[in-house]
């Protein structure tokens, strides 16, 4: 089983949330380190990119997850794919109990970010006022 730590669309609630089929860890979660949180282009899709030390921590959810749940996760984020995200690992912490965590995360690095295509800098947090806004890749045609 995998820990994953969702800040976007994977959330429960969320666009995304049909392709997450984990048991989600009670509690609100949050990055020990901070990064900055964005939506990008014209499917405002949240980006969090690896520039630790800048933006805030993020707050998320954890779930726990088969390999079959994350191979489906890798894909929907095409992990293999030059312009997708990359899952790392790192450190949150559970808001409620303080308990840490070590995770997996879906992150871009600062390189793919084209800052003419940032449609909002996000504070701490992915809300559903965010996701509102997000449009699914197959939506619009590559």
């Amino acid at each position: 089983m995998h820990k994953v730590f969702v800040f976007g669309t994977l959330k429960q609630g969320f666009p995304n949330f049909k392709t997450n089929k984990g048991v989600r860890i009670a509690g609100d979660f949050q990055t020990q380190k901070r990064y900055p949180l964005y939506l990008v282009g014209e499917r405002h899709s949240p980006w969090l990119v690896l520039n630790e030390g800048h933006g805030q921590p993020v707050k998320g959810q954890v779930f726990e997850v088969d390999d079959q749940a994350l191979e489906a996760m890798d894909t929907l984020e095409r992990i293999h794919e030059p312009d997708g995200y990359r899952r790392i690992t790192i450190k949150v912490n559970c808001l409620q109990s303080g308990k840490e965590l070590d995770v997996f995360l879906y992150a871009k690095p600062p390189e793919m970010l084209d800052q003419s295509e940032v449609k909002a800098v996000l504070d701490d947090e992915y809300r559903l006022e965010h996701a509102k806004l997000y449009r699914s890749r197959y939506a619009y045609p590559e």
